[in-house]
């Protein structure tokens, strides 16, 4: 059976894509491709059926990711389907817990950053939108950082089905 993990950010064309991305390539490192299905969502439409924004198709492809993307709205009706609903700010996991159809669909949200020890308690990835090339950089750094823990506990979850 396999395991569905979607990162939400804001308009699903900078931090969430990256999330994807970054995670989707561990996931293949790992042997884990055949087992765990990535993919993102924006918590609104305004970018529908656009592709990620430049600068993080940019930053991706510096560092050796894939890039091809197509913005999306998260809907409700997903959850049913998912098994990991990953946010990329807190104000990602209010709207989604807020949208779940029920309480054990909520407990499927978390925020990306809380699988990064070293993350403390700022848990947030900053919006690099509407900043420089510097922004998309740091947000890389973050979700790479927390990708590590994202997959021990994925990897856990897929054994643990398996047995």
């Amino acid at each position: 059976m396999t395991y569905r993990v979607c990162f939400v950010c804001t308009g699903n064309i900078c931090r969430s894509p990256m999330a994807e991305f970054v995670f989707r390539t561990r996931v293949a490192e790992a042997g884990l491709e055949d087992l765990v299905e990535v993919d993102s969502a924006g918590t609104g439409g305004w970018h529908e059926g656009e592709g990620a924004d430049p600068r993080t198709v940019a930053v991706l492809r510096e560092n050796g990711y894939g890039a091809e993307h197509t913005a999306r709205q998260f809907d409700p009706s997903w959850f049913r389907g998912l098994d990991l609903v990953v946010a990329l700010d807190a104000g990602h996991l209010r709207a989604l817990r807020r949208l779940a159809p029920t309480e054990r669909d909520a407990e499927k949200v978390r925020l990306l950053r809380s699988y990064d020890p070293a993350a403390g308690d700022d848990l947030d990835v900053p919006d690099p939108y509407y900043g420089g090339p510097e922004g998309f950089d740091a947000c890389l750094e973050m979700v790479e950082a927390a990708s590590h823990g994202l997959l021990a506990a994925v990897r856990k979850q897929v054994e643990g089905r398996a047995a």
